[in-house]
């Protein structure tokens, strides 16, 4: 790890895996608020206004990784991060932890680069320190450059009537248009394309298999995620969920809901790899097994 001056900020702390480099603001947040091939670009979207700001209490998007609390509230998650991040090295990861909020919240960020796996794993925490126990989880969103495409698999197929309970749920807000050209409902694979100036679209589902990924400069982003069998997950059952709008797209994984007492604290894991120079298959059977190929080949 090293400390480096990034986007306006006077400290940031850039971590390398390999030829990847991640990099992770300390004057605010913190964000991860880039992630890419060295000397390339940044897979991760950058908010120009909010590049390199510090303090005051208007809540700043920044653009990069982030970590929220879910549902989604507008005075708890919304709740800014303008201010210095603690930060440590312990057993080989950086350790990012910001000062509990107004409701008694303290987020902590573990990012550890694992080379021989080829990837960065993000462990996420959220502790309660207020006088009550509260229900929330972890939310963990990736804000993807303008010009990609997210991928995410439908449920494994299985024919009636060898099945006849729902698969998952498929949930959408009251802004989420089916018909909209930039979503591609395949038999396999779900797309999601971010288009510059178009407004926003947004679903959830259950990924059971635990990985979506989103290609873009000829990488593909692939982020694993856990799925508990018999969890209760937020906005009606999701682990998954994806935003795009006119600048951007959301690559967002959620844990499940848990009753956090106080002092005690919610924990969620995601792990990161970029594959180089690869473009998913345009049909949707060979996009699928592609997918599925990658993401068994590097775990969570």
């Amino acid at each position: 790890m090293e400390i480096i001056p990034y986007g306006g900020w006077k400290r940031a702390a850039r971590l390398v895996c390999g030829d990847t480099e991640l990099v992770v603001t300390l004057d605010v947040g913190p964000r991860i608020i880039r992630y890419g091939v060295i000397g390339g670009p940044n897979e991760f979207s950058e908010i120009p206004e909010d590049m390199g700001a510090t303090g005051g209490t208007h809540y700043r998007f920044y653009g990069g990784h982030r970590l929220w609390i879910g549902p989604e509230d507008e005075q708890r998650t919304l709740q800014p991060d303008n201010d210095p991040v603690e930060h440590r090295e312990e057993n080989g990861a950086l350790v990012l932890r910001t000062a509990p909020d107004r409701y008694g919240m303290q987020k902590e960020v573990r990012i550890a680069a694992d080379a021989a796996a080829g990837r960065f794993v993000i462990d996420h925490a959220i502790e309660n320190h207020s006088a009550y126990a509260v229900e929330f989880t972890p939310w963990a969103l990736s804000v993807m450059a303008g010009g990609g495409e997210c991928l995410f698999p439908h449920a494994p197929f299985f024919p009636h009537p060898d099945r006849v309970l729902p698969a998952r749920p498929l949930v959408l807000w009251s802004y989420t248009d089916m018909a909209e050209p930039r979503w591609t409902w395949g038999k396999r694979v779900i797309r999601l394309r971010q288009v510059a100036g178009k407004g926003p679209q947004k679903v959830g589902t259950l990924v059971t298999q635990g990985y979506a990924a989103y290609a873009n400069h000829r990488n593909v982003f692939l982020k694993r995620f856990p799925f508990i069998e018999g969890a209760t997950y937020p906005d009606m059952g999701c682990n998954f969920e994806t935003f795009t709008n006119a600048d951007m797209l959301e690559v967002e994984s959620l844990g499940p809901l848990q009753r956090v007492e106080p002092g005690a604290r919610a924990e969620h894991r995601e792990a990161w790899y970029l594959l180089k120079g690869v473009q998913p298959p345009a049909e949707d059977g060979a996009c699928a097994d592609w997918l599925e190929a990658a993401a068994q080949a590097r775990p969570l």
